[in-house]
């Protein structure tokens, strides 16, 4: 049957897919712009599936937080390049899955997952779907909830690095500001407390190995390597860091001043952790010309 114009622009509207496949996707409903859908989803997912191996190392952190203050989320959605992250696909689904984390308090990410949206996909199907529209990889990697009785606050730099941290004590300034020192100065752990013994005594050893060639005797070495060793641990941790708004004083003499304890904090960086696909432009119009 012949298709016409009309029908060929309301499938891509509705799906967001290039004129082509759409009209071959009515071709193959006859016409029937329901069913065309569900081809081009069927179909779109097995592309989705094929596109989900390749890295997205790029992305957003995203927050979403209650209207008392009370309970917080954030989550770190990935993509493979900017360019879509900065879109409103790409934003609309994020925020979407932050604000899911809020109100559903998934046990993990597969529970995440698995969770329905108001079209009645889950969001991992809803995933696919956007995959498929968009071209490119886009993975929900992980997330993290808050919710106290005490002050939380969240801070993004952008869309890369987002921050929440829990106060018991203070206020919400003093736990913004505690966000901000924390996205700028990345500590691992709020004190030396906790940081694992095996974690120090690797570093220990490394400290002596590099004091045996200073030529002192061993009780010096020794005072040389418990030295550098707080000084690693005031570095590693949030409680020894020096305030970025004043660094003559360290965070946990602003928190005793304060009168208020971290309980927790969460610092996400846009794919962290993770092997970045390296762009060869010259080579990929080389083989765009070649295939054509």
């Amino acid at each position: 049957m012949a298709i016409s114009a009309q029908l060929v622009k309301q499938l891509r509207e509705r799906t967001g897919a290039g004129m082509m496949e759409c009209k071959k996707a009515l071709v193959e409903a006859d016409g029937d712009i329901d069913a065309a859908v569900e081809v081009m989803r069927k179909r779109g997912l097995a592309k989705a599936d094929k596109k989900a191996e390749r890295v997205a190392a790029e992305g957003a952190i995203v927050v979403a937080e209650s209207d008392d203050g009370r309970r917080g989320a954030m989550v770190e959605v990935n993509s493979e390049t900017d360019f879509v992250a900065a879109g409103d696909d790409f934003k609309d689904f994020a925020n979407t899955v932050a604000r899911r984390v809020l109100d559903d308090n998934p046990a993990d990410l597969e529970a995440l997952m698995a969770l329905k949206l108001d079209g009645g996909d889950d969001i991992e199907t809803t995933q696919k779907a956007l995959i498929a529209k968009i071209g490119e990889n886009i993975q929900v990697r992980r997330f993290v909830r808050y919710e106290t009785t005490g002050v939380l606050a969240s801070y993004l730099h952008g869309s890369r690095i987002g921050v929440m941290v829990e106060l018991e004590g203070g206020d919400e300034a003093l736990a913004r500001d505690l966000c901000m020192h924390i996205a700028a100065s990345n500590p691992v752990h709020i004190s030396p407390d906790d940081v694992a013994a095996e974690t120090v005594d690797k570093e220990r050893e490394i400290l002596v190995e590099q004091a045996k060639d200073s030529g002192k005797p061993a009780e010096i070495v020794e005072k040389m390597v418990e030295g550098r060793l707080r000084k690693w641990l005031g570095e590693i941790t949030l409680l020894g860091q020096p305030f970025v708004k004043d660094p003559d004083q360290t965070v946990g003499k602003l928190l005793e001043s304060k009168g208020a304890r971290v309980v927790h904090f969460t610092r996400f960086e846009v794919g962290e952790g993770k092997e970045k696909k390296q762009e060869n432009f010259a080579e990929e119009v080389a083989a765009q010309v070649k295939g054509s």
